[in-house]
């Protein structure tokens, strides 16, 4: 019970999100530390200087000593709380300006000194809500200082009002507002482009159509352009692929590999750039230069590949991963940046990423596809070509049997009636293995020791080889797939000694050791044309042996050894079993 509780408190401490982990409560904390620091130095500057308020300084004193408690409060609160307190951010921007509102009329009013409390107010608004914090904030705040002007002037005809400074002061207000909306749209911009990136297609599509409609819409969302070109070599064959992504459709294609190249200007091979006219008599570059950005004159683009894009503002940059060169164009936006630059490097990465795992992908698939083949070639070698020929030996030996003995001969018939019959189900077991999912050979007969039993009175009946077994119990499990291998081992390496070897009896030995399993297999043949042991290095050497054997114990990673001599041969085999 106890560790159920503990995972269920981990699991619901891990949902919620840490202190001060979200853009909202790091602008809130920032926001509090401000005000708190505000307040406590206006509080000491008044406390040196006591000439200031010099109207209702009494009050003025009580509230500026209240709102720097209120600011302690806030921002140990801030600090404490998970979300910063950011629902209540507009409560917290309300009392800011009231409180600087009081301030101000307690003291002299529009000429406060209390009148940068507007401006925290405008910048705290900037942190929370971008742009649109920073416009609606000065628009409140421009409307509560000019409402304090004309009640000063125009009411109160207050002798202190000072027109020039309160027009100064206006425009400070207006200036602040709209430099802090610029800083605040592009620091959501910022967070949209790294929105954009995080947010890129994880999933790998075999289709390249559907690969290249992912990531060149999403490309075109970062960087913000309505039209995206991809151009690389084709890795696969002497062509160049063409990609294009305008107003929600793609269009791909194929050209020839000298196609439009050079692409880009020599100088600007390597680089990422920007040019915002592209058609001028002599265009400027923006290009990567290291971490920076450089400038450089001159036709950025081949002529040719110009007059196909058929856009005057270009953003492009070189596709690099693995075996794929090409470049990605950004079109159609002119007012691109200079940091545009190296976001669109961060793109084409992505990009490149995605063209290499689709290429690797598909060169994955054909080696699949070739080793599944090679594996065909040998099963149908290991097991239905040496049954046939077995056949063909026997049908010889009725053939011969028939005058002289016929019942004999008939013997003979059937049991290669009986070998067909065995093949005919051996077939159908390797075409179900062909198919995904399906069970092994060894798994349909129920087992190895079955399968392999079965396959000793087939081959007493055919060859007249006997084959005593002796299989020690495993003492974990192995993969159907092995066991599958392991039996077509037996089957190959028993046939090679009935047919090539003239043995009679064969004794196999099956256990699983510390890390794999041995097969042996002793026959009273004729043995190999060598004397002695050799290992597997010194077979595969020398090229003697059953090269097929050895070759399929190397595509399992496994090792052979052979002892041969005149009374027959042995053959040890040890394959790894996979990591648990």
């Amino acid at each position: 019970m106890t560790d159920y509780v503990w995972v269920t408190a981990t699991a619901s401490t891990l949902a919620r999100p840490p202190l001060h982990n979200t853009f909202r409560s790091r602008a809130e904390r920032l926001a509090a530390v401000g005000r708190f620091v505000l307040a406590g130095l206006t509080l000491l500057a008044i406390w040196i200087d006591p000439s200031e308020p010099s109207k209702y300084a009494g009050t003025a004193y009580a509230l500026l000593v209240t709102y720097v408690g209120y600011a302690a409060v806030m921002a140990v609160l801030v600090w404490l709380s998970r979300d910063g307190l950011a629902p209540f951010a507009i409560a917290a921007l309300v009392i800011d300006l009231l409180f600087a509102v009081a301030f101000m009329y307690l003291t002299e009013g529009p000429n406060s000194p209390f009148f940068s409390y507007f401006f925290f107010a405008i910048v705290s608004a900037t942190l929370r809500w971008d742009w649109r914090g920073a416009l609606w904030v000065s628009l409140v705040v421009l409307a509560l200082f000019n409402g304090m002007g004309l009640y000063a002037g125009m009411v109160l005809h207050d002798p202190g009002f000072e027109l020039n400074r309160f027009l100064i002061r206006s425009v400070y207000l207006g200036v602040m507002g709209v430099l802090l909306g610029y800083i605040g749209a592009y620091q959501a911009r910022l967070r949209s482009e790294l929105g954009g990136l995080v947010a890129w297609p994880r999933e790998a599509s075999a289709d390249l159509e559907t690969l290249l409609a992912s990531d060149l819409a999403q490309a075109a969302r970062v960087l913000g352009v309505p039209r995206v070109v991809a151009v690389w070599d084709d890795p696969e064959e002497p062509a160049v692929r063409l990609a294009s992504w305008f107003q929600g459709a793609l269009s791909l294609w194929r050209e020839a590999a000298d196609a439009c190249k050079p692409w880009v200007a020599p100088a600007l091979a390597d680089a990422a750039f920007l040019c915002a006219d592209a058609e001028s008599p002599v265009p400027v570059v923006w290009q990567t230069a290291g971490a920076g950005v450089t400038t450089w004159r001159g036709a950025p683009l081949n002529p040719a590949l110009t007059a196909r894009l058929a856009a005057r503002a270009v953003l492009s940059a070189p596709i690099r991963a693995g075996g794929v060169r090409g470049r990605l164009f950004a079109l159609d936006r002119p007012r691109l940046t200079a940091e545009h630059v190296l976001l669109s490097g961060v793109v084409v990465r992505q990009i490149g990423m995605s063209l290499e795992h689709y290429y690797l992908t598909r060169q994955l698939r054909r080696a699949a596809a070739a080793e599944e083949r090679v594996r065909l070639s040998r099963d149908l070698h290991d097991g239905v070509l040496q049954s046939l020929t077995g056949a063909a030996l026997q049908l010889r030996t009725a053939e011969k049997l028939l005058d002289r003995d016929p019942a004999a001969a008939r013997g003979v018939l059937r049991a290669v009636r009986e070998l067909i019959a065995d093949e005919q189900r051996d077939l159908r077991f390797f075409v179900q293995e062909l198919k995904p999912g399906a069970a092994t050979p060894v798994e349909d007969r129920g087992g190895l020791e079955q399968a392999m039993r079965e396959l000793s009175r087939r081959l007493e009946n055919v060859w007249g080889l006997r084959m005593d077994l002796d299989l020690a119990p495993f003492q974990r499990p192995v993969p159907e797939a092995l066991l599958h291998e392991v039996f077509r081992l037996l089957t190959e390496a028993a046939v090679n000694a009935a047919r090539h070897g003239r043995a009679s009896a064969l004794h196999v030995s099956l256990s699983q050791g510390a890390d794999g399993i041995d097969l042996v297999i002793a026959d009273n043949g004729m043995g190999f044309p060598f004397t002695g042991r050799l290992g597997h290095a010194a077979l595969a050497a020398q090229s003697v042996g059953p090269r097929s054997l050895r070759e399929r114990v190397d595509a399992l990673g496994g090792t052979m050894e052979i002892e041969s001599g005149a009374a027959g041969a042995r053959l040890e085999i040890r394959m790894p079993l996979p990591a648990a």
